[in-house]
């Protein structure tokens, strides 16, 4: 093609996107408007015209036909793509080796692993007795388990301390609502005994035949009861072991490192409680220390103490103490690793002979090493180069600027070596094991991705002012040749709620993008926890508008910088992250070229008026109970739903699923038709509903990559980016 032509078509490209016309000429549905009023019990009142989309029971035949009716749109405007969707996904399964494993890890005489087959969607969990070269035993075959599904998913499993019976979760649904089933792994065979509405958590007595388990509330999803179930028994007549009264707790259940002890732990945003009781007779349980606002910790057993993590006295960014062996009161700790105003401690792992501590300082992570007496570890090559050293501790080093460092499954503690995990922005997934005498680091397994050369690609780390002078760190990656010469165009990700970190991590789709000339970025925005808790605290609250300033200003200053066209930028967020997406289309509409939306958690206000939808109860400490008008008078100017106005906005697509337990679909459901209401723009708007799934999507590792490439060709199309990779 002449140099004039080929400039003439990447102009029309760039200006006409292939799916306008699809999108001009089809008719988008109109949802009837019902008057309704959302009322505060302090009085206040919003209309909210599209309450009528709500259907706890997902069988209303109008909402479905709405639904549906989306869906049929979507797959109009969406056409003229096909073939682009088609080539995405199929760029992105070719990076994926079908035929690939887990690295083993060794448990009470067995290997364990998990592994995937050829041209299979789920996974095969199996184990070898001794060494890896023994027979192969399979515990699971999820392919087996899924078939006739259009949903399926294995929640958790758990083996008996004798190693011959497996307890598993299932949901066949998306809900996230467990049946537990159990298996005789001698004779192969499922037992009669089965426990509907449960949590994916349970764990195992020492007599092997008693199961402890949580029990949901059937409406709220709630994790309320634990119970005990033997085998052989009816499931009627289970024995309560413990019940939570205060709904704004989440529970779980855990064997200690040691594994002497059985838990339960519960926790809400700002509180935690732990009680123990002897896995050998696991009769009475003993509270650790009795739960007191603002006070959290998580505790573990070992060499006859525990130890624990917990903010107490202050420890914003926590710290390690120790207690006693029968201990059960906050006056029993004594401080062993002291707290630090910089460096977050996030995790940690006890070993005979050296503790591993997972921490953050200046937005990433690293972990950290100690003797076996908290003093600094003494290795006899401390020049190896997996070791970082500095006056007060023993790091394990990374090599690049940006990049996600944790600690793998440690499966043994009666051993030198530590496995744990790395990856960047251009590193797919490794895992190391490290001798702490010695300092040998040994690659267990990379991440196996066909076509792919890291070599071509480069990370960077960048820093952000925010309006209020905050510095705000960003992980960004681009195909080698890329020039900050501001005409390039950007995928900018970003999440900040409840303190998940979204740490700059190997994505095998992305490469698709990079390789059409984009740049991908992640704001590391107030409301996670990549800066330590403080930076939590000030992204949630009162504080959250903090985490939507955040984003935008990061995308005003990448597109300043040069790093991207100012008509070319792309955001996309997902849950919370959909929140996000919704607040800054409203704040900066003009910032954003197109806005990739899934599962959005975009009307906050009724929802959380609403204590049995599903997390509400729980996240009063992270939105603030609009109950309250103080805090109901701070949501409401950032909710999505309640700040959408007569203006044109950017093209958009939304996504989510029919059985949505954590944001239910009539969320993103209303604010699409509010949007189509108001909108004054000619950019198209695509709604999703996926009609057999929950929160995450599709199951299985092949299906959900379609969903993927769907959104994936909508944005290049609107970026106006090249269909082909280079």
């Amino acid at each position: 093609m002449k140099p004039l032509l080929a400039l003439l078509a990447v102009t029309l490209l760039m200006s006409t996107p292939l799916s306008s016309t699809a999108a001009t000429t089809a008719t988008p549905p109109d949802a009837a408007r019902k008057p309704h009023v959302v009322t505060a019990p302090f009085g206040a009142q919003r209309q909210d015209e599209y309450y009528w989309l709500r259907d706890d029971e997902r069988s209303n035949p109008q909402v479905l036909d709405y639904l549906r009716a989306e869906n049929a749109y979507a797959d109009t405007v969406m056409a003229p793509l096909k073939p682009l969707q088609d080539t995405l996904y199929e760029e992105i399964v070719a990076r994926i080796k079908q035929d690939d494993a887990t690295v083993p890890y060794r448990q009470r005489g067995y290997w364990y692993y998990t592994r995937y087959e050829a041209g299979k969607d789920y996974p095969v969990h199996a184990r070898r007795k001794g060494g890896m070269q023994a027979p192969e035993e399979v515990l699971l075959d999820v392919n087996v388990l899924a078939q006739g599904k259009s949903y399926y998913s294995v929640g958790a499993w758990e083996l008996s301390q004798d190693n011959q019976l497996l307890a598993y979760t299932d949901d066949a649904v998306g809900r996230r609502q467990y049946t537990i089933r159990f298996k005789d792994l001698a004779s192969g065979k499922v037992l009669p005994d089965e426990i509907p509405g449960v949590s994916p958590n349970v764990v195992w007595a020492d007599d092997n035949r008693t199961l402890f388990y949580v029990e949901n509330d059937p409406e709220t999803l709630l994790t309320v009861r634990v119970k005990k179930h033997v085998l052989g028994t009816p499931v009627a007549q289970d024995v309560l072991v413990y019940e939570e009264h205060d709904d704004s707790f989440y529970m779980g259940l855990g064997r200690t490192r040691d594994e002497k002890y059985i838990t339960i732990g519960v926790h809400s945003t700002v509180s935690s409680e732990e009680r123990y009781a002897l896995a050998a007779d696991p009769e009475t349980f003993t509270v650790l220390a009795p739960r007191a606002r603002d006070v959290e910790y998580q505790a573990e057993h070992f060499d006859g103490r525990w130890v624990i993590r917990t903010n107490a006295d202050g420890a914003t960014n926590f710290k390690l103490v120790t207690a006693p062996d029968g201990s059960s009161s906050r006056k029993d700790w004594k401080d062993w690793v002291a707290h630090s105003d910089s460096v977050y401690i996030e995790d940690f792992e006890l070993f005979d002979g050296f503790t591993a501590i997972g921490e953050r300082s200046q937005g990433l992570q690293r972990i950290r090493l100690l003797g076996r007496d908290g003093n600094k570890l003494q290795s006899p090559d401390m020049e190896a180069r997996d070791f970082a050293q500095d006056a007060q501790a023993t790091y394990v080093r990374a090599d690049e600027p940006a990049y996600s460092m944790g600690l793998d499954i440690n499966s043994e503690h009666d051993t030198p070596w530590l496995r744990y995990s790395y990856t960047s922005l251009t590193t797919p997934v490794t895992t190391y094991e490290l001798n702490t005498v010695t300092g040998e680091r040994r690659l267990m397994k990379q991440q196996p991705v066909p076509g792919y050369d890291a070599s071509r690609y480069t990370t960077e780390r960048l820093w952000v002012s925010a309006g209020d002078g905050t510095q705000v760190p960003v992980s960004l990656v681009y195909r080698n040749g890329f020039s900050k010469d501001g005409t390039a165009a950007l995928l900018q990700y970003g999440y900040g709620s409840y303190g998940a970190s979204m740490d700059p991590g190997f994505s095998g789709p992305v490469v698709s993008l990079l390789d059409r000339g984009m740049v991908y970025a992640i704001a590391h925005i107030r409301g996670g926890e990549e800066m330590g808790r403080a930076w939590y605290d000030n992204g949630k609250l009162l504080n959250k508008k903090n985490t939507f300033t955040d984003f935008i200003d990061v995308t005003r200053a990448l597109v300043a910088q040069g790093y991207a066209a100012r008509d070319r930028v792309a955001a996309m967020g997902g849950s919370a992250g959909g929140l996000l997406m919704g607040a800054i289309t409203n704040m900066a509409p003009d910032d954003y070229r197109v806005i990739i939306s899934q599962v959005p958690f975009v009307d906050v206000v009724t929802t959380m008026l609403d204590p049995s939808i599903p997390l509400t109860t729980n996240e009063y400490d992270e939105w603030g109970n609009p109950e309250n008008k103080q805090f109901y008078d701070y949501i409401v100017t950032y909710s999505p739903y309640d700040n959408l106005k007569p203006r044109a906005y950017p093209a958009m697509f939304v996504g989510t699923g029919l059985w949505d337990s954590q944001v239910q679909y009539w969320e993103p459901a209303k604010y699409v038709a509010r949007l189509r209401d108001l909108n004054t723009g000619s950019q198209p708007v695509v709604f999703r509903t996926n009609m057999e799934a929950g929160h995450g999507g599709k199951s299985g590792r092949f299906r959900r990559y379609q969903e993927m490439a769907e959104y994936y060709a909508f944005m290049l199309d609107q970026l106006g980016v090249a269909g082909t990779a280079r």
